[in-house]
């Protein structure tokens, strides 16, 4: 992981205003890194914080699994997801596949306001860093 971190923001839309005002408090810091995020939560970020965004498609049109994706391909050091823990979404499959490949991939991941402060506020974020990757491969068993 470089200095510069490829960090992208993801809100339910419960949690969006949180994640924005956590944006706003963070302007300064996030402005040093690459920002990606969801369809509409990228939009709001990028009116509202006037901080340049990379924006997939929504969540539930598939931006959970384009970040997915972009995980696996290494493209994503560090996510911020404030999920709604009160509201079942009609994409929950998709949520639940995007937190399993997070962690599969080690990826620092905040999901609420105080996690995401003790995140950012890491000195780590001003490093490069070398994630360590399980290799989840030697461990897969085969059963007949």
């Amino acid at each position: 992981m470089e200095i510069m971190k490829n960090i992208v923001l993801i809100a339910h839309d419960n949690r969006k205003e949180d994640l924005l005002e956590w944006v706003l408090y963070n302007k300064g810091t996030l402005a040093k890194h690459r920002l990606s995020a969801t369809g509409t939560t990228g939009k709001l970020v990028h009116e509202r914080a006037e901080l340049p965004v990379h924006r997939f498609i929504s969540g539930p049109l598939g931006g959970d699994q384009q970040i997915g994706a972009k995980i696996v391909d290494d493209g994503i050091d560090f996510m911020v997801f404030f999920w709604d823990p009160l509201t079942a979404q009609p994409h929950d499959p998709d949520v639940k596949a995007l937190l399993r490949i997070a962690v599969l991939y080690n990826i620092p991941m905040a999901c609420n306001r105080a996690s995401a402060d003790f995140l950012i506020s890491s000195p780590l974020m001003e490093k490069e860093y070398n994630r360590q990757l399980v290799d989840y491969g030697s461990r897969l068993t085969v059963k007949h």
